[in-house]
């Protein structure tokens, strides 16, 4: 089981260190923190296969993990199509 968490935790720091590093694409940034919600998924499905059979808020979960995915893929759908690109450089933000 230890070896789980340990597997889930490599995968957290690994988006995370993603997200930080390719911070000027947002496909790359929303790939990374989907990457850091399914570490967080397999950790949290690991603790509670410990406790016992209670897995409705790891569904509740998944389910808000993936409204959250369709978002942000919205959100660059409508980037892509007013400005022809997902970089963050190539528009002004404060505007």
């Amino acid at each position: 089981m230890m070896v789980y968490v340990f597997l889930g935790l490599l995968m957290f720091f690994s988006g995370l260190l993603m997200f930080s590093l390719k911070r000027k694409h947002l496909l790359i940034m929303l790939l990374s923190i989907e990457y850091m919600v399914l570490a967080l998924y397999l950790m949290m499905f690991t603790y509670f296969s410990l406790l016992g059979n209670d897995y409705f808020f790891s569904m509740v979960f998944l389910t808000f993990s993936v409204c959250e995915g369709a978002l942000g893929l919205s959100i660059l759908v409508s980037m892509i199509r007013t400005h022809g690109n997902d970089y963050f450089q190539g528009y002004n933000l404060l505007w």
